[in-house]
């Protein structure tokens, strides 16, 4: 039986498909130490993978992000959710059958993002409870959770929740809005009270980076049950990004040195999504780690890649994942060398607008559409500071750490041409 260290606890972890276990891949697949640990995750779930890529002529994702709705009841600073289609939904019978589909290719985790999906929370406990062979986790800003949801969470098993938080009172409810940290605050005690394995989601930027990767506040989410944590990068995206949000490069580079060495001194599972692809495969987008369904029904490369030639009312998933878009995007992954600087959109622009001009994809900004060029504009500076910085980060890193991302490069190689149609 795997265990895992939680605030200095042994904990169990239950059978699959419990939401622990995600908990437990997670750690397991970032902070793989060689590509044995790849292909022995999950029962063999790698393996699995290429097998039915072969068989399907298509990368088959490890996760599912399917967004219900574009809606939330949060007007957060610099977030993009504002300008997708106005109260975009997927029905009930059309999540079901992405999810029936997500199961015959094999893919056992699914998360859902927004918009605000708890704003669907009905239909979410329902989607749990018939799709019993796969982990759900909720990225939300917390403030709708009840007792209620949390007591048919507890019953299920199979959900899991993220909850969004960006340092403390001050910085969560700078982009939040008033009231919102306490009230996440009170979701985590509900959900510690029925034993729920949470998990945390913070985007660090330029205002509250230091604040939120402080011992001090990581501590204290421990202390409240979270069992991991996700930190992402402020990405300008969409039209009311506030360009005084991105991190300069030394904060960027801070911030990864801390929470490696948080992770390593409490054992606690920490994730820095942009500088954690060292540890897996650089960019993961498009079906080779996972791929994003929006509330529009838009296959896109990731939540943040607002980019697409493919929609499910139109095809099915297997068809999306052979688009003529993914093909691309996937030929020119990992998109540079240095895994530091693998995000299209923030390092590559001009390559991500050869690989939309190509293949004939288009905005999914249906509210105020966005041209690569134009979100170029914003990122191409920010690449440009953080080159030097990116390339003594990496020569600083240990030898091994090196290897295996080499190793990494050549099974992604491999297996792009293995599996994709040509």
């Amino acid at each position: 039986m795997p265990h895992l260290t939680i605030s200095g606890r042994r904990e169990r972890i239950p059978p699959f498909p419990h939401h622990k276990v995600f908990v437990h891949r997670s750690r397991r697949f970032f902070f793989a130490r060689s590509a044995w640990d790849h292909l022995t995750l999950g029962r063999g779930i790698a393996l699995k993978e290429m097998a039915r890529g072969l068989w399907h002529r298509c990368f088959v994702p490890r996760v599912l992000l399917l967004d219900p709705t574009s809606r939330c009841n949060l007007h957060c600073t610099g977030c993009w959710a504002a300008d997708y289609g106005r109260g975009d939904e997927l029905s009930y019978g059309m999540l079901d059958s992405i999810l029936s589909q997500a199961e015959a290719l094999g893919i056992e985790e699914c998360m859902m993002s927004g918009g605000e999906p708890m704003l669907r929370k009905d239909d979410v406990l329902k989607l749990a409870a018939k799709h019993r062979r796969t982990i759900f986790g909720l990225y939300t800003n917390g403030t709708l959770v009840d007792e209620t949801f949390v007591d048919g969470m507890a019953r299920l098993g199979n959900l899991n929740l993220f909850l969004s938080i960006e340092g403390w009172r001050e910085e969560t409810d700078f982009r939040r809005g008033e009231g919102t940290f306490d009230r996440v605050v009170a979701a985590m005690d509900l959900l510690k009270s029925r034993d729920i394995g949470f998990g945390f989601s913070t985007c660090y930027h330029a205002k509250n980076w230091d604040v939120a990767t402080s011992d001090a506040f990581l501590d204290f989410l421990r202390e409240k049950g979270a069992w991991f944590g996700w930190l992402f990068q402020y990405v300008p995206v969409g039209s009311g990004a506030d360009l005084s949000l991105v991190c300069p490069p030394e904060q960027r580079a801070e911030v990864k040195r801390r929470v490696e060495d948080y992770g390593r001194r409490h054992d606690f599972v920490l994730v820095d999504f942009w500088n954690t692809g060292h540890l897996v495969f650089g960019c993961a987008g498009a079906g080779t780690g996972f791929v994003h369904v929006n509330a529009h029904g838009d296959v896109e490369p990731c939540a943040f890649c607002h980019y697409s030639d493919s929609n499910l009312h139109d095809m099915t998933l297997v068809e999306a994942l052979r688009s003529p878009f993914f093909r691309r995007f996937r030929k020119a992954q990992p998109f540079d060398a240095n895994p530091l600087r693998g995000c299209p959109l923030m390092n590559h622009p001009d390559e991500l607008a050869e690989v939309v001009r190509e293949s004939g994809a288009h905005s999914t900004h249906l509210g105020a559409p966005e041209s690569p060029e134009e979100l170029g504009a914003k990122t191409k500076p920010v690449d440009a500071a953080w080159r030097p910085v990116a390339e003594r980060v990496a020569a600083a890193e240990p030898a091994g750490r090196k290897r295996h991302f080499a190793t990494m490069l050549r099974l992604l190689r491999w297996k792009k041409g293995w599996t994709d149609p040509r």
